[in-house]
C-alpha cells in the first residue's frame, strides 16, 4: 500500500501536461538566454511612461535618465511624436527631448511604483533658456499625469512609510489606506492583512516582482503566521501600491488584496542611515487588566527595542551600485493568566500550588532581518539585479487566558529568499527574465515536555442559584503545539513587452515553479488530560480525568513529516490598448495550473475504507453525500485545469483636459488551496489523534457507553509506555479520526467588479467608486458522521450534530470539500493631496462602507453544525466592520520639524450565535443569528489616533545631506480602550473581559541619522 509521504515520489512520473509545461518554460528560458534577452523590475512593480511631443520639424530622439543611478533609455519617436518607455524602475527621472536642430528640452519628475504615466508637451511655442555650456534648453508647461486604469487601490509613498506614526515598523501597516483593506493586529501583537470579506490567506505581496505567497499556512505571505515579526525590513522598502480590485493579468495566486512593493537601490552617492526605537512600561498607560481592582500590582514590565541601518552607494558610477539593510527587534510583552470572571467564585476550589499560576507574565520575542541588493547596468540596453533576504526570529507564543505560563510555545521562523534578474531593452520591446529561490521554515514547539492538564468546574450561578455555570478555569503542564512547516524551491519566469504596435502595449509571460511543501503537525505532542469538578464539590478534582487525547506516531517523526513536490505553471497575455486619446482598455487573460502529488496520488488505507463501507457503517446509506467521492485509490484525483482568468479594465477621460476619469473593470482571480488543509488527510495514517473517555465513578455529566474508547482510568496512561500499551491492546484505529477530501477538489477564486470616477485638481486627487467582490469554492471541513438512516439531526428533540455515531472503532469522519462563500459590496471615497516641496504637506483619507456576507463564521474552516455547507445561512460577515474611515497626514513645520498623524475609526463588529429549537414529535431547528455589537465603552466602535513629531539637525560633515534626527511617536493618543469581548446575545461588551485590540496610549522615542 502506498503511504502519503511516498506518494510524493509520483511527481517524478508526472503527467503529460506537467512535462509539456516544464519543457515550455525551459525552452522559453533557453531561447531568452540564446538571443541575449532578460530580467527586469518585473511588470508588477515597474513603471511606464508614454506621451506625445509636438514640435516644428519633429523630434529626433527622447531619452529618460534616472537622476540617482544614471540608468538611461533612449527611443526614437514615431512620425506623430509618440514615444513610450516600458518597464522602468520607480524613481526620480529626467526626460530629454532632442530636435533635429539640436535643441534639447529637459524636465524632471518622479515615477511611483507600478505607475503608468503620461507626459505630453508642446515645443511649437517654447520658452528658451540657456543651460550650462551655452546649450539651448526648452522649457514648457508640461505636467506628468497618472493613468491608473480600472484598478482600485492606492500608493504608499516613501514619505508616508518614513513619517507616519506606527508601533511595530511593519511597512504593511499603511495598507489600510486603500478601500476595503484592513491591517489587523490582535491582542498578541500578531498582524495580518485582510481584503474585503475574505481571509488573510487570499492576499499576496510582490516584492520586486516576486510573490511572497505562503503555500502552507494561513496568513497569506510566508513567515507571518502567528508571529510578531515583520516580513521585510521597512528601511529597505522604497514604496508600494495596494490593489484591492485587480484587472492586470500579471498578478497570480491572489483573490483579494495584491501589494506590489519595490526595494531601495544604491545610487551614485554614498548614503546611509541608522535608527533606534524604544519604549517600555514607563512610557505607556496601564492596560485595563492592570487597573482592575483585583490586580493591585500595577503595570507589568514591557520593552520594545528596535534598531537597524542601511548603507548604499556606487561601486562603479552609473554602472554598478549596492544597497544593504538590517533591522533588529527585541520585545518583551505582558500576558495574563486569570480565572474567567464568570467562574471566579470557583477560586477557593483551586489548591494553592495551582492558584500560583494566576497572574501576569512576560512574553519575549527577537527578530533579525537582513537585505542586500546589487544593480548592474553594463550597457544602455541591459539591467541586472541580484538581491537576497534573510529572516531569523525566535520567541515565545503565550496568549492571555487560562493557560499557565509553563504551557507557552517557543516559535521559530527562518526565511531565505534570493532573486536574480536581467532586463534587456530594444527599440520596440523589453524582455524580463527572473530566477528566484526561497526556503522558509516555521517551527513552533512546546517550552517543556509534560502532560497538559485542563481543569473544568461546574458551580452555582451567583445570579440565579437555580442554574449553574460550567467551564474551564485553568490549564497547566506542557504545550500541545509542535509543528515544522515550510516551503523550498525555485522559480523561473519570463515577461516580454512589445510596444511596436501603435496604441498597444502587449505583454506575455510565463512562470514556472518547483517547490517542495513540508508539514509536520503534532497538535497532540503533549497528551491532554481533562478533569471535571462536579456541582457541590469542595475541592478541585486533580486526580481522575474524564478524558485523554494525544497524538500517536506510527513510525516516529520521519514518517510524520508530510512532503509534496509541487509544480506550478502560470501563463498570461495582456494588451493595454489606447483605443482613443481618451479611452484606454486593459485586456488580459491568465491561466494557472498546480500539481500537488501528495494529494493527487494519495491512497487511503484499507482499514479506513472498510470502516466507512455500507457493511460496517450502514449509517451512510441514505446520507446526503457519497463517501466514494472522497475515497482515493491513487487514480481518481486530477489537477484542476479550469483556472482561466479573464481580466478587463478601462479608463475614460470625460473632459478634454483629463480632469475627470471614469474607470472600472471585471476580473476573475484564482488563489490556491492551502497545503495545511490537505495535509490533515495525509497525516491521519502516521500521526493520528486519539481520544479516550474514562468511566469516572460519581461523574453523571461526562457519561460514555463502555467501548474500545470508553474505558476505566488507569494512572499508567499518564506515561508514554502506558498509552502505547493501551493502543496495542485495542482494535487498530480505535479512537482515531478519519479524514477524506473530495477527489474533485476545485481551486478557490473570486470575481471582482468595480466602477468609479476620479478627479484630478492639480495636487489634489479625489475618487469615488463602488466595488463588488464575490469569492467562491473556499475549502471547508464538514462532519461526515450520520445517524441510522443517514440522518444528521435526530428525528425529534434538539438538533445536535452526530458526534456520538462514529464508525467503529474509529473516531469521527471529517470530509473536506469546496463551499465557503463571501460577498462584499463596497462604496468608497478617497481624497489625496501629495507632498511637494512647494506645498509641503500631504493627506490620504479613505472612507469605506462595506456590506459583507458569508456562509460560515469568518476564519472558520471547520463547519460541523450542519450536514452540508449549503445549509449554513448567509449572514453579515464577522470579519468586516460596516463603516471605516482612515486618514493619514504629514506636514513640514518651522524649525525643521515634521508632524504626522494617522486616525482610524470603524463601526462595531458583527457577532454571531447559534439558536436551537428542540422539536416536539419532529426534528428541531438550528439557526445562526447575527447582530452588530452595541458599542465599545464610551465610543461607537474601534477608534485610534496616532501622532508623531520628527526634528532634524543638519551637520556639516560627510556630505550636505548629513543629519541627525529625534522623534516622538504617541500611539493611541486618546487612550481608547478598544475592547474585543462582546456578548453575542445582547451585543454589549462583556464587563469581565479586559482584552483590547491595539495598545494603550504608548510613547515611543526614536533617534537616528542619515547621510
Amino acid at each position: 500500500m502506498k503511504s502519503s509521504h511516498s506518494a510524493t515520489n509520483g511527481f517524478i512520473r508526472g503527467s503529460r501536461l506537467r512535462a509539456a509545461a516544464a519543457a515550455l518554460a525551459w525552452s522559453s528560458a533557453g531561447a531568452v538566454l540564446a538571443i541575449g534577452l532578460a530580467v527586469p523590475a518585473q511588470a508588477q512593480v515597474s513603471s511606464s511612461l508614454r506621451g506625445k511631443v509636438t514640435a516644428e520639424g519633429g523630434v529626433s530622439q527622447v531619452t529618460i535618465v534616472n537622476v540617482d543611478t544614471g540608468f538611461t533609455r533612449t527611443v526614437t519617436p514615431s512620425a506623430d511624436g509618440s514615444y513610450q518607455f516600458a518597464s522602468l524602475p520607480p524613481g526620480d527621472y529626467r526626460l530629454e527631448v532632442t530636435t533635429p536642430s539640436g535643441v534639447r528640452r529637459t524636465d524632471e519628475f518622479n515615477l511611483a511604483v507600478a505607475q503608468n504615466a503620461v507626459f505630453d508637451f508642446d515645443l511649437s511655442t517654447p520658452q528658451v533658456a540657456t543651460a550650462d555650456g551655452g546649450e539651448e534648453v526648452i522649457i514648457t508647461g508640461g505636467r506628468i499625469r497618472s493613468m491608473q486604469g480600472g484598478e482600485v487601490g492606492t500608493t504608499i509613498t516613501q514619505r508616508l512609510i518614513e513619517q507616519l506614526p506606527q508601533n511595530n515598523r511593519n511597512f504593511l501597516a499603511f495598507a489600510d489606506l486603500a478601500p476595503g483593506v484592513q491591517f489587523i493586529t490582535n491582542g498578541s501583537d500578531q498582524s495580518r492583512l485582510q481584503g474585503g470579506a475574505q481571509n488573510s490567506n487570499t492576499v499576496n505581496i510582490f516584492i520586486d516582482g516576486v510573490g511572497q505567497k505562503d503555500y502552507v499556512l494561513k496568513n497569506g505571505i510566508t513567515g507571518q503566521d502567528s508571529t510578531q515579526g515583520n516580513p521585510f525590513p521597512q528601511s529597505a522598502i522604497g514604496e508600494y501600491r495596494v490593489i484591492s480590485s485587480n484587472y492586470k493579468a500579471e498578478f497570480d495566486q491572489v483573490s483579494s488584496v495584491a501589494i506590489t512593493a519595490v526595494t531601495k537601490s544604491g545610487t551614485n552617492q554614498f548614503e546611509g542611515s541608522g535608527f533606534v526605537d524604544f519604549t517600555d512600561q514607563r512610557f505607556r498607560d496601564a492596560r485595563p487588566i492592570e487597573i482592575f481592582p483585583a490586580n493591585a500590582a500595577g503595570k507589568v514590565r514591557t520593552k520594545d527595542l528596535q534598531f537597524g541601518g542601511t548603507l548604499g552607494g556606487p561601486i562603479i558610477k552609473d554602472t554598478l551600485h549596492f544597497f544593504l539593510a538590517y533591522e533588529g527587534k527585541r520585545r518583551t510583552n505582558p500576558r495574563d493568566v486569570n480565572i474567567p470572571a464568570t467562574l471566579s467564585t470557583a477560586l477557593p476550589l483551586v489548591p494553592a500550588n495551582l492558584a500560583g499560576n494566576y497572574g501576569s507574565y512576560n512574553e519575549t520575542f527577537d527578530e533579525n532581518l537582513y537585505f542586500g541588493k546589487i544593480n548592474f547596468t553594463p550597457t544602455d540596453s541591459d539591467l541586472f539585479e541580484f538581491s537576497g533576504k534573510y529572516r531569523d526570529e525566535s520567541g515565545e507564543t503565550f496568549n492571555s487566558g487560562i493557560a499557565a505560563y509553563e504551557t507557552r510555545t517557543i516559535a521559530r521562523v527562518e526565511e531565505i529568499r534570493a532573486l536574480g534578474r536581467w532586463q534587456h531593452t530594444a527599440d520596440s520591446w523589453i524582455n524580463d527574465f527572473k530566477v528566484a529561490y526561497e526556503d522558509v521554515k516555521w517551527n513552533p514547539s512546546p517550552a517543556q515536555q509534560a502532560n497538559r492538564n485542563v481543569y473544568r468546574v461546574r458551580i452555582p450561578n451567583p445570579a440565579n442559584p437555580a442554574q449553574f455555570l460550567d467551564g474551564n478555569i485553568l490549564e497547566t503542564g506542557g504545550g500541545t503545539n509542535f509543528q515544522n512547516k515550510g516551503q523550498k524551491g525555485w522559480q523561473i519566469s519570463n515577461d516580454f513587452t512589445y510596444t511596436g504596435l501603435e496604441g498597444h502595449t502587449i505583454k506575455v509571460g510565463v512562470k514556472t515553479k518547483w517547490v517542495t511543501l513540508n508539514s509536520l503537525q503534532l497538535n497532540g505532542f503533549n497528551p491532554v488530560f481533562r478533569y471535571f469538578t462536579p456541582l457541590g464539590a469542595t475541592t478541585l478534582n486533580t486526580t481522575t480525568p474524564y478524558q485523554m487525547s494525544f497524538q500517536a506516531l506510527s513510525s516516529g517523526f520521519t514518517t510524520a513529516q508530510m512532503t509534496s513536490d509541487n509544480f506550478q505553471l502560470g501563463i498570461y497575455a495582456q494588451d493595454d490598448w489606447d483605443v482613443t486619446d481618451r479611452l484606454t482598455v486593459n485586456l488580459g487573460l491568465r491561466w494557472d495550473y498546480e500539481e500537488t502529488p501528495a494529494f493527487l496520488n494519495y491512497v487511503h488505507q484499507a482499514a479506513q475504507v472498510a470502516a466507512v463501507s455500507p457493511a460496517n457503517y450502514p449509517n451512510l446509506v441514505g446520507a446526503n453525500y457519497n463517501i466514494n467521492d472522497y475515497i482515493s485509490t491513487g487514480s481518481e484525483r486530477k489537477a484542476f485545469t479550469g483556472a482561466f482568468q479573464p481580466r478587463i479594465g478601462f479608463s475614460y477621460k470625460i473632459d478634454e483636459a483629463g480632469r475627470f476619469t471614469l474607470f472600472g473593470g471585471f476580473g476573475r482571480s484564482y488563489d490556491r488551496t492551502q497545503f495545511d488543509f490537505i495535509q490533515q488527510e495525509l497525516a491521519q495514517g502516521s500521526a493520528a489523534g486519539r481520544t479516550f473517555n474514562f468511566i469516572v465513578p460519581g461523574d453523571t455529566v461526562n457519561v460514555c457507553t463502555p467501548s474500545a474508547t470508553c474505558i476505566p482510568y488507569n494512572p499508567a496512561y499518564q506515561t508514554e509506555a502506558g498509552r502505547a500499551a493501551l493502543i496495542a491492546g485495542l482494535p487498530a484505529g480505535a479512537g482515531r479520526e478519519l479524514r477524506f477530501i473530495k477527489n474533485d477538489l476545485k481551486t478557490p477564486y473570486s470575481d471582482q467588479y468595480s466602477i468609479g470616477l476620479r478627479g484630478n485638481f492639480g495636487l489634489l486627487e479625489t475618487e469615488i467608486g463602488y466595488s463588488h467582490v464575490e469569492s467562491r469554492d473556499g475549502f471547508v471541513y464538514l462532519l461526515g458522521n450520520r445517524r441510522p438512516g443517514g440522518l444528521f439531526f435526530p428525528a425529534t428533540g434538539a438538533p445536535d450534530s452526530p458526534f456520538g455515531f462514529p464508525p467503529s472503532p474509529f473516531g469521527s469522519i471529517i470530509i473536506g470539500d469546496n463551499g465557503l462563500e463571501t460577498n462584499a459590496d463596497t462604496v468608497f471615497a478617497k481624497l489625496i493631496k501629495r507632498y511637494t516641496r512647494a506645498s509641503p504637506w500631504s493627506i490620504d483619507a479613505t472612507y469605506t462602507y462595506t456590506k459583507a456576507t458569508e456562509n460560515r463564521q469568518f476564519g472558520e474552516v471547520f463547519s460541523l453544525d450542519y450536514s452540508s455547507i449549503d445549509e449554513y445561512p448567509v449572514r453579515p460577515s464577522a470579519g468586516v466592520r460596516s463603516h471605516r474611515f482612515v486618514m493619514a497626514g504629514t506636514v513640514d513645520a518651522p524649525f525643521g520639524i515634521t508632524f504626522a498623524t494617522k486616525f482610524q475609526i470603524a463601526s462595531p463588529v458583527w457577532l454571531k450565535r447559534f439558536v436551537t429549537t428542540p422539536g416536539v414529535g419532529q426534528p428541531g431547528t438550528k439557526d445562526i443569528v447575527a447582530i452588530e455589537a452595541a458599542g465599545n465603552g464610551d465610543k461607537w466602535g474601534f477608534r485610534q489616533l496616532d501622532l508623531s513629531a520628527t526634528k532634524e539637525f543638519k551637520l556639516g560633515f560627510i556630505n550636505d545631506n548629513t543629519r541627525v534626527w529625534v522623534r516622538v511617536d504617541i500611539i493611541n493618543v486618546m487612550n481608547d480602550r478598544n475592547y474585543n469581548g462582546f456578548s453575542a446575545v445582547t451585543g454589549m461588551r462583556d464587563p469581565n473581559n479586559f482584552n483590547i485590540d491595539g495598545p494603550p496610549r504608548t510613547i515611543k522615542l526614536s533617534t537616528g541619522f542619515n547621510f
